[in-house]
């Protein structure tokens, strides 16, 4: 039976279909959980998945996905498929059923070589739908694993927009270039495989939803869906007096190298949001090169989580923002510049944002997040056995504190990501994790606390076990010279740091390690917001004794005095400690 042209939707049948729309991916989103090789994918859930409409408009992505990757990607598979368009014939559509296509070009989605890019378009009664994409995050692409990479060719494979299958039969070839060009083939050609399998989930279900409710296509749903989201932002956005509003940023560089300036200039027009980054520092010699695309999604993150945050994302909200960058700068950098360590500078544009519209915005902003940027660990060599291994490991920070509650632990933010438990660790790789524990007093102090850092403590064993040398660290990080900053009063958190045996090491190139050498990695804490001094007393009591500060700590930062034995509150101590003139 041939399906309806639907144009008009009653809210409840609205609702019924998003909400199908939504267990859709989420189905394509679990079957990655279930097929994946890489812990980084089936553990810490680096990747996303989402589907379009026929013309690339993004349409939903799954509820657990990373805001670097899916607002990339919302730009990223438009781009493509406009490229499929321009290469069709009169009345083609540029792909046929059965097709899927793969490429890791940074510039043309999410930023670096690891997050390769798997797209099919979705037919239904021979004519096409949609399409189906997921970007995962490799631990493995070849290359020189390491941040002070000088161009994008010491950072791996590059796979340019391709088929990997052709109106379903596989291109052998593609695969063996891939297979033979990564240090752990196995692994990820499997996990291309459960890409291929997360786009078929979605795109059967597709098919399955326009067959049950009897619709021709997908393109009544996506502009009702689209249109009503871009209302409810521009609604959101226009309750924002007119304004341009200013933030800078200054990000450390490795050793021996100037720091970035990043200068914002957040204009408000209306129900539109301009994000102009005029005067940003230009692109640099090492790895921390930011593409277009990448800076525009966590400027996307930062609007989005500020004015609008319930609301679906699709298409619809990230109408009403627009990025200037300017072309050759540290955020809107020239081919062939070295990506692999775009989180270090990328990471920070939620940051930046939220700084310039904190004045008028006060109580939907954080502080700074000591998981700005996420810490990206590569531990790669060859075991006992002379057998390949390759694990990435991310790890967050302590949250920055908000106007109305502090800041959690241990988040990686703006990022999103889960934590990799240490038996899977221990199991895919030789490493032992020694120590993994939050650090008192390093939540920056406020009348909202910052979230502690914490540390990582990891040993390369000398025993029977022990893996052949060098083993091979490749740190994408930062805060290791500039702390994370609170807000209208609150205290910075603690620094980053990187040790091995004790000494400090260099957190911005390759580290080769011993067997029997020990690697400590501290992550920065949060920011804190508000006068450390307006602390409820009976909120620092209890940061005592849930191990976030000490009683040294609730002396010296917020004023207040504790029983050493019972932790009560020694109000009149409190009191006359805290009349006390500051420093």
């Amino acid at each position: 039976m041939p399906g309806k042209k639907r144009t008009a939707f009653d809210p409840v049948t609205l609702e019924i279909l998003w909400q199908r729309l939504l267990s859709i991916v989420n189905e394509a989103d679990g079957a990655v959980a279930r097929t994946a090789f890489s812990s980084l994918l089936r553990d810490a859930h680096d990747y996303t998945c989402m589907f379009t409409d026929r013309r690339g408009r993004e349409l939903a992505q799954g509820s657990f996905a990373t805001p670097g990757q899916s607002g990339a990607m919302a730009l990223g598979v438009k781009g493509l498929v406009a490229k499929l368009e321009e290469n069709a014939g009169p009345g083609e559509d540029g792909c046929v059923d059965g097709d899927v296509f793969i490429t890791n070009d940074p510039w043309a989605l999410a930023g670096h070589l690891n997050d390769v890019c798997v797209m099919s378009p979705i037919f239904h009664r021979g004519r096409l739908v949609a399409f189906t994409a997921c970007v995962f995050h490799h631990s493995d692409i070849g290359g020189r694993v390491s941040s002070d990479n000088q161009d994008v060719y010491e950072d791996g494979l590059y796979i340019p927009f391709v088929k990997l299958f052709d109106g379903g039969v596989q291109n052998e070839a593609v695969m063996e270039l891939i297979r033979w060009n990564v240090r752990t083939p196995e692994e990820v050609t499997g996990d291309i495989r459960s890409q291929i399998a997360a786009n078929h989930v979605c795109s059967e279900q597709v098919c399955q939803l326009l067959q049950d409710y009897e619709l021709e296509d997908l393109d009544g749903l996506a502009d009702e869906i689209i249109s009503r989201t871009e209302r409810s932002m521009r609604d959101a956005i226009s309750k924002v007096d007119d304004g341009v509003y200013r933030s800078e940023a200054i990000i450390e560089q490795p050793e021996g190298k100037g720091d970035i300036v990043i200068r914002a200039a957040v204009r408000v027009h209306g129900s539109d949001i301009t994000v102009d980054l005029a005067g940003t520092s230009d692109q640099v010699d090492w790895g921390g090169n930011v593409v277009f695309n990448f800076t525009y999604a966590y400027v996307f993150m930062a609007c989005k989580s500020i004015f609008d945050p319930d609301i679906p994302n699709n298409d619809g909200c990230a109408a009403p923002i627009h990025l200037e960058a300017p072309v050759g700068s540290v955020v809107n950098c020239r081919f062939p510049a070295a990506v692999a360590a775009r989180m270090q500078i990328g990471h920070f544009m939620t940051e930046i944002v939220y700084r310039a519209l904190a004045d008028v915005l006060p109580h939907r902003v954080l502080a700074s997040s000591g998981g700005t940027p996420a810490t990206m660990n590569v531990f790669y060599g060859r075991d006992s056995s002379d057998g390949p291994w390759h694990s990435v490991l991310i790890r967050g920070g302590g949250m920055g504190a908000a106007g109305d509650r502090d800041g959690e632990t241990s988040y990686i933010f703006p990022a999103n990501g889960a934590n990799t438990p240490v038996e899977i660790l221990e199991s895919d790789t030789p490493l032992i994790v020694e120590t993994r524990e939050l650090l008192p007093d390093t939540g920056g102090p406020g009348r909202f606390r910052g979230g502690p850092g914490r540390r990582v403590v990891f040993r390369v064993p000398d025993d029977e076990y022990a893996p052949q040398p060098n083993v091979k660290l490749g740190i994408q990080s930062g805060r290791y010279r500039y702390p994370p900053e609170g807000l209208f009063g609150g205290h910075s958190g603690a620094r980053a740091r990187f040790l091995v045996n004790g000494e400090p090491g260099n957190p911005y190139g390759l580290t080769r390690l011993q067997p029997g050498d020990v690697i400590t990695m501290d992550a920065a804490g949060g920011g804190g917001y508000g006068d450390p001094q307006e602390r409820d007393p009976d909120s620092v009591r209890r940061d005592v004794a849930q191990g976030y500060v000490t009683l040294e700590g609730a002396r010296r930062d917020y004023g207040v005095v504790l029983e050493p034995d019972t932790l009560a509150v020694d109000e009149a101590a409190t009191a006359a400690l805290r009349a006390q003139p500051s420093d």
